[in-house]
């Protein structure tokens, strides 16, 4: 067998090669700027980034570690283009290669302005940017709640506002307010107020940052930070960058301020302003009342009383005018009365009353001679159907039976038999005759009588004739 013929070639390892790629890369490529569309985009429980960056050709795997991401001034989302900055690098456990991102940026003002829409649009169809959601603020609170950077002038602005207005309480939230973090941070803010108690807790809140470009103030543009300031029940003020910069809880807070030291001014008002006010409606009001008592006062000289003699004349002339018209008036119906009395008397005789009773007396006598013989008549019907009755009732009576020669056989309880079938020898009965009773005792199928016996029950008697109706009444007068 022949040996194999020596080469130039140097034989690597798998790890050795992949070293050497490594190294290549990292050296040709360790200053890169990639522009494409995020697609997949991971973070890590370690705080850090996987993402892809893509255009419809290819596909770079990008790795952004946590300090990194942290320093973002957006929150990275599928679909959204960027500019990455970084070196290349291989993974050698999958033998592909990445690019380690140190900045990442979205590509320009466009991509995050079309973002922006797309969010706005999503949340006003949800009706989160809806007037009849917005709360009043009060006039004069006690306690305001800042949401911002505790190093940043925008807190100095707004202290320094409020203790020229009107010097209340100032509760400070520290929230970072640019970054990838500012938006966890400014929602933590505005839930946490929300979380105090009653009486301790904010009457007014105030968001807010100084002015700054579209990525600087991306944080206040982020869906957890809009839903947070919509649900807030305190009233919120927002007053995030200038005049001109608008961001997305603008339109869910309460009340827009153009800037921080704008925010101060709508949240309280101005104590001078307040005390000269109130100054000039006390003298309105005491010029007011001086004017109604000095107008009391003429009127109450113009109409004085008169004297006490003036006052009563008239009334006691006319109650004289009364008296006389009363009497008068008495007197003609004591007179009407007397008249009609008499009229009434004439009419008031005995001969009609005398009549009426005679006639009633008479009408009373003819009915009594009619009711006579039909009431005679009646009690003779009666008397035949209790007749008929007796004599059905007789008939029908098992003593007639007893009488005509039939029997009632009992047995020792009492029980009327039937049948010859019930009895047997030594049996004791008893025989109901139509004159007593017979005792008898069964032998060999025949009854013998031991003894007789008074009858238990006296032989009903017929049912007595009714008697004949008293003699009728003595006619006469009923009267």
């Amino acid at each position: 067998m022949s040996e194999t013929p020596p080469s130039n070639f140097v034989e690597l390892s798998v790890s050795e090669l992949a070293g050497a790629l490594k190294r290549t890369i990292e050296t040709t490529y360790d200053h890169v700027r990639v522009r494409g569309e995020l697609g997949r985009v991971t973070i890590a429980r370690s705080g850090h980034m996987y993402a892809d960056i893509k255009d419809d050709k290819a596909v770079l795997n990008t790795v952004m570690w946590k300090g990194s991401v942290q320093r973002l001034p957006f929150k990275p989302e599928e679909g959204l283009e960027v500019v990455a900055e970084g070196r290349l690098s291989t993974y050698p456990g999958r033998s592909n290669y990445q690019l380690i991102a140190d900045f990442m940026r979205p590509a320009g003002a466009g991509a995050l302005m079309a973002l922006l829409e797309e969010r706005k649009k999503k949340l006003a169809s949800e009706g989160l940017f809806d007037e009849r959601h917005k709360k009043p603020l009060p006039f004069l609170p006690r306690t305001v709640g800042v949401v911002t950077s505790p190093t940043g002038a925008v807190i100095r602005d707004i202290l320094h506002r409020i203790r020229e207005r009107f010097p209340v309480r100032v509760i400070l939230w520290p929230a970072l307010v640019q970054g990838d973090r500012a938006a966890a941070q400014i929602e933590a803010g505005i839930r946490g107020f929300n979380a105090m108690p009653e009486g301790d807790r904010p009457d007014v809140l105030i968001v807010g940052r100084g002015g700054g470009s579209i990525e600087d103030l991306w944080p206040f543009n982020e869906e957890n930070v809009v839903r947070a300031a919509f649900e807030s029940k305190i009233p919120l003020i927002s007053a995030v960058g200038h005049e001109t910069d608008t961001t997305l809880i603008d339109f869910v807070s309460d009340a827009r301020a153009p800037t921080p030291t704008g925010a101060a001014e709508i949240a309280v008002p101005v104590r001078s302003d307040l005390m000269m006010a109130i100054e000039e409606r006390a003298q309105s009001l005491t010029r007011a009342l001086s004017r109604r008592v000095r107008h009391d006062a003429d009127r109450l000289r113009a109409s004085r009383l008169p004297k006490l003699e003036t006052l009563i004349a008239q009334k006691r002339q006319s109650l004289d005018y009364l008296d006389a018209g009363l009497r008068g008036g008495l007197s003609s119906a004591i007179k009407s009365k007397h008249i009609e009395l008499a009229r009434t008397g004439s009419r008031l005789r005995t001969d009609p009353l005398s009549k009426d009773a005679r006639d009633a007396r008479r009408r009373l006598l003819d009915t009594a001679k009619r009711a006579r013989p039909a009431l005679k008549r009646l009690i003779d019907t009666r008397k035949q159907r209790l007749s008929a009755g007796a004599n059905l009732l007789e008939a029908l009576s098992y003593q007639a039976t007893l009488a005509r020669g039939f029997s009632v056989v009992r047995n020792a309880d009492g029980a009327i038999l039937r049948s010859s079938k019930t009895v047997s020898a030594g049996d004791h009965l008893s025989i109901t005759l139509s004159d007593g009773l017979v005792d008898a005792s069964v032998i060999e199928g025949e009854a013998k009588p031991t003894r007789k016996s008074e009858p238990s029950a006296a032989k009903p008697k017929s049912p007595p004739t009714p008697s004949k109706p008293a003699k009728e009444p003595p006619q006469g007068d009923l009267f």
